[in-house]
C-alpha cells in the first residue's frame, strides 16, 4: 500500500547559508508541520527555479502551485494550519509579531549586505562593522528588547503563561531572527548594549532542542563538500588581521559577563 505523500514540498538551498530557506525550515520543524524538503546547491537554483527565486513551496493539494518568498511562504502555512500558532494568538501581539517580521524581512540591509549568513563560520580579529550597521545591530537589539518587555507585560494583563520568545510562544517572528541572531556569534558583533531581556531571548534561542537540531544539520551538510559555497566562506581572506575558523557544534551561548 503506498504512503500517502504531505502536502506540501519544500524546495531551498542549503540552509546553513541560506537565511531565506532556514527561516521556513525553522517554523516546519518547530511546528512538525508534515513536508518533504529538498536542498540544492546555489549553481542548480535555474533548474528548479526557471525565475531564480527560491525557496519556495509546492503545494500538492493545489495542483503544484508554487509559493515563493520566505515571508509569503509562512504566511501561507499560518493560514492553511489555523490550529497551530504560527501567529500569536492575541490579536495585539499578532501585530506587533507581525511587524517586527517585516521589519526583519525588508530592512536591516547593512547586517545583511555586510555580513553573510554562514552559520557555522568564527570570525575573530578586527571584523569591519560600518557606522550604518553599528546602528542597525543597536536597533536590532532594542527591538528583541521591546518585544520582550511588551509581550511579558502583555501576557502578565491576560494572564497567560509567557514561554519566553519574542512574543511568548515561538511564532514566525522568531524564526525570521534566527539567522540574524546567528550572525552575531559568527560575525562577533557587539551585544554589550543588549538589555537583560534580549539576552535571555537570545539564550532562550540558542538552547531550544528544536534549534539545536537544525545546527546539527547544517554540521552534517558540512560534510559533504557538495554544499559548500566558496564566496561565502572565508570572505576576509588575504586580511591578516582577521582569523576564520568553525564554531564546535557543542558551542554553547553565555550571557556576558554572566
Amino acid at each position: 500500500m503506498a504512503t500517502e505523500q504531505p502536502d506540501i514540498h519544500f524546495i531551498g538551498t542549503h540552509t546553513r547559508y541560506s537565511s531565506w530557506t532556514s527561516r521556513v525550515e525553522a517554523v516546519l520543524e518547530y511546528f512538525e508541520i508534515p513536508h518533504t524538503r529538498q536542498f540544492i546547491k546555489l549553481s542548480d537554483v535555474k533548474t528548479v527555479s526557471p525565475s531564480g527565486y527560491v525557496p519556495f513551496l509546492e503545494c500538492r493539494s493545489l495542483g503544484g502551485t508554487r509559493i515563493c518568498d520566505s515571508l509569503a511562504i509562512c504566511e501561507f502555512l499560518a493560514e492553511s494550519n489555523p490550529e497551530l500558532p504560527l501567529w500569536p494568538r492575541d490579536r495585539q501581539l499578532r501585530a506587533l509579531a507581525r511587524s517586527a517580521t517585516a521589519q526583519m524581512h525588508s530592512g536591516f540591509s547593512a547586517i545583511r549586505n555586510s555580513f553573510s549568513t554562514n552559520f557555522l563560520a568564527h570570525y575573530t580579529g578586527n571584523v569591519p562593522i560600518s557606522e550604518e550597521a553599528h546602528k542597525e545591530i543597536l536597533k536590532m537589539l532594542s527591538l528583541w528588547d521591546t518585544a520582550r518587555k511588551g509581550t511579558k507585560e502583555r501576557l502578565a494583563a491576560l494572564g497567560e503563561v509567557d514561554e519566553g520568545f519574542l512574543f511568548g510562544g515561538f511564532s514566525i517572528a522568531d524564526a525570521f531572527f534566527w539567522p540574524v541572531l546567528t550572525r552575531f556569534r559568527t560575525y562577533g558583533l557587539p551585544i554589550d548594549a543588549a538589555s537583560e531581556d534580549a539576552l535571555a531571548w537570545m539564550a532562550k534561542m540558542w538552547n531550544d532542542p528544536v534549534f539545536k537540531r537544525l545546527t546539527h544539520r547544517y554540521y552534517e551538510q558540512a560534510k559533504d563538500p557538495e554544499t559548500r559555497i566558496e564566496h561565502y566562506d572565508d570572505i576576509f581572506r588575504g586580511r591578516d588581521d582577521i582569523q576564520y575558523g568553525q564554531f564546535p557544534e557543542d558551542w554553547t551561548f553565555s550571557v556576558p559577563g554572566k
